[in-house]
């Protein structure tokens, strides 16, 4: 008997995104998939300097290099398309971020595949799968308030 499959979420900043929710949503709308230029974005996430032993920079958005599991990269399914989200703060444009899918990049960038599919959440689906890390589910507190 399997025990059931733990719940999906990527941690960026402040925030968490539910990968079972963008799942759930991109089923209930199915989208094309886009081209996602796979050492652009490994460069940008950290992945090309990970294996470098002399390495003197951080990554602000990817793993470091002991949080990558490169056994698990192994049997990562590059045919199945990356999630990419859309942050929008503060009224500036739109930014992407991979929420789903930097075990498969990386490895794409490791074997030099030069393109991965990838869905493309809009803003308002992104938030609807996002969560305060701080503030827990849908911007309510887990916590309760201070005592004075």
């Amino acid at each position: 008997m399997t025990s059931p499959r733990q719940p999906q979420w990527f941690h960026f900043g402040p925030w968490v995104f539910s990968i079972d929710a963008a799942e759930a949503l991109i089923a209930t709308t199915p989208r094309e998939t886009h081209s996602l230029d796979v050492p652009t974005w490994a460069a940008a996430y950290g992945l090309s300097h990970l294996d470098d032993p002399h390495q003197r920079t951080v990554s602000l958005i990817g793993p470091t290099s002991t949080a990558l599991d490169r056994t698990y990269v192994l049997t990562t399914d590059l045919t199945k398309p990356l999630i990419v989200g859309q942050l929008s703060i503060n009224g500036h444009p739109p930014a992407p971020l991979l929420i789903d899918g930097t075990h498969r990049l990386y490895r794409a960038w490791r074997e030099r595949v030069p393109r991965l599919p990838a869905y493309l959440l809009t803003v308002e689906e992104t938030r609807q799968i996002q969560d305060n890390v701080l503030l827990g589910p849908r911007g309510t507190s887990t916590t309760p308030p201070p005592t004075q």
